[in-house]
C-alpha cells in the first residue's frame, strides 16, 4: 500500500492518486496548515501511521515540512522508502515576501530532516533543486534545496507535472479581443497576492484600459479597476471554458516551481506571458513571452509587443503542442509508477 501524506487535499494531489491507483492501493492522509492544530495532528498522524504500518510499502509526500516528519522517521525505522515530491515553498527561502520554509526555524528544522533522511526526492521543477534567482532583487539569489541545504546528500529524481491533453484543449473559439487571464488561489492576502503577481496585473489593467482581464480563484479578492473581472474557483469544466475565451495567460508570480495553471491554460491554446522564475520559462519557450525582471516599464513593453504580433494563432498552437509534447498525465504516471516498483 502507498500511504499519500500532504498539507493539504489539492487537484494535483488527487491527479496523482488517479495515477497510483492504477496499480496499488493508496491510503491518503492530510494533515494541517494551521500552527494552533499542529501539535494535534502530529498525535492523529503518528496513530495513522502506526496503524497502517503493517501493509505500507512507500510513503508519498507531497511537499517537504512537518507533515513529512513522521513518515520519515517511521520509514528510518521500519525500512519503508519515502519520496517526498518537492513542490515550491518547500525549497525556497523569500522572507522579503514572507514565503518559503526556510524563512521559519522549526519549519526549517523539520524540512532538512525530511529531506537529508528520506529515500528520495522527486521535484516537480529542475529549478527546485538548485537556480540562481535574479527576477526580483530583493530577493536572495541563491534558491533551491541544494543552496538551502548544502550538506544534502540524498538522491534527486525530477518528476514534472503532467496533465491530461484530452480534456484540456482549445475548442477553436472566438476570444475576447486583447484578453487576459491568471488562476491565483488566497490573493485576498495581499502577501499572497504579491507572491501571485497579481500587483502588476493591477497597474497593467490601469495602464490598458481597453484591455479585458480576468483574475479567478478567490472571489473575496476587491479590485478599484473597471476591466478586471474577479472569478470565483470553478470546476475544471468551467475552468476550461472560462480559459478557451482568453487569448493570452498570465503568470506573473514572484515564486513558483511549475505552476499547473499555465500548463493547463496553454493546452487550453491560451499564449502565456510569464515571469522569469523556477520553471516558468522552460515551460513556455518561445511560445510566449518571458519577463526578465520585476519592472513595470519592461512588461508593458512585451505586453504591447505580444499584442500587436501577427503570428499569435501559431503561437497559440505552438502553445497547446509543448505542453502535450512535453508534460503529458502519461509521462508523469509512467515515471511516479516507476519510482513505486
Amino acid at each position: 500500500m502507498v500511504v499519500y501524506i500532504y498539507p493539504v487535499e489539492t487537484a494535483f494531489t488527487q491527479r496523482d492518486v488517479e495515477m497510483l491507483q492504477t496499480k496499488h492501493k493508496v491510503m491518503c492522509l492530510a494533515f494541517t496548515q494551521s500552527p494552533i492544530l499542529l501539535p494535534f495532528y502530529f498525535l492523529i498522524q503518528f496513530f495513522q501511521l502506526l496503524l497502517l504500518l503493517p501493509k505500507t510499502k512507500t510513503y508519498l509526500c507531497f511537499f517537504g515540512g512537518y507533515h513529512t516528519v513522521l513518515p520519515v522517521w517511521f520509514g528510518s525505522l521500519f525500512g519503508i522508502k519515502v519520496l517526498i515530491q518537492a513542490g515550491g515553498t518547500d525549497a525556497v527561502h523569500m522572507p522579503s515576501i514572507g514565503y518559503g520554509n526556510f524563512r521559519k526555524k522549526w519549519l526549517k528544522t523539520a524540512t532538512i530532516y525530511s529531506f537529508k533522511n528520506c529515500t528520495k526526492i522527486i521535484p516537480v521543477a529542475d529549478s527546485l533543486i538548485a537556480y540562481d534567482y535574479t527576477y526580483d532583487d530583493q530577493i536572495e539569489i541563491k534558491q533551491g534545496l541544494k543552496n538551502l541545504i548544502p550538506a544534502l546528500k540524498t538522491p534527486i529524481e525530477v518528476v514534472y507535472n503532467g496533465f491530461d491533453v484530452d480534456f484540456w484543449k482549445d475548442f477553436d473559439n472566438d476570444r475576447i479581443p486583447n484578453s487576459f487571464i491568471t488562476v491565483a488561489k488566497g490573493i485576498s492576502n495581499p502577501t499572497r497576492a504579491k507572491i501571485k503577481g497579481i500587483d502588476l496585473i493591477e497597474k497593467l489593467a490601469l495602464a490598458f484600459p481597453e484591455f479585458h482581464f480576468t483574475i479567478l480563484g478567490d472571489e473575496a479578492y476587491t479590485s478599484r479597476t473597471n476591466n478586471i473581472h474577479i472569478l470565483p474557483a470553478s470546476r475544471p469544466e468551467q475552468l476550461r471554458e472560462t480559459l478557451n475565451q482568453h487569448i493570452f495567460y498570465l503568470q506573473l508570480s514572484t515564486s513558483e516551481g511549475f505552476p499547473n495553471a499555465l500548463a493547463e491554460a496553454m493546452l487550453c491554446g491560451c499564449i502565456p506571458i510569464g515571469s522569469a522564475v523556477g520553471d516558468i520559462p522552460s515551460i513556455i519557450g518561445n511560445t510566449g513571452g518571458i519577463l526578465a525582471k520585476k519592472e513595470f516599464s519592461i512588461l508593458e513593453a512585451l505586453i504591447l509587443k505580444l499584442t500587436q504580433a501577427n503570428d499569435l494563432e501559431a503561437k497559440r498552437i505552438q502553445a497547446r503542442n509543448r505542453i502535450a509534447d512535453n508534460y503529458s498525465y502519461q509521462k508523469r504516471k509512467t515515471a511516479l509508477l516507476d519510482l513505486l516498483n
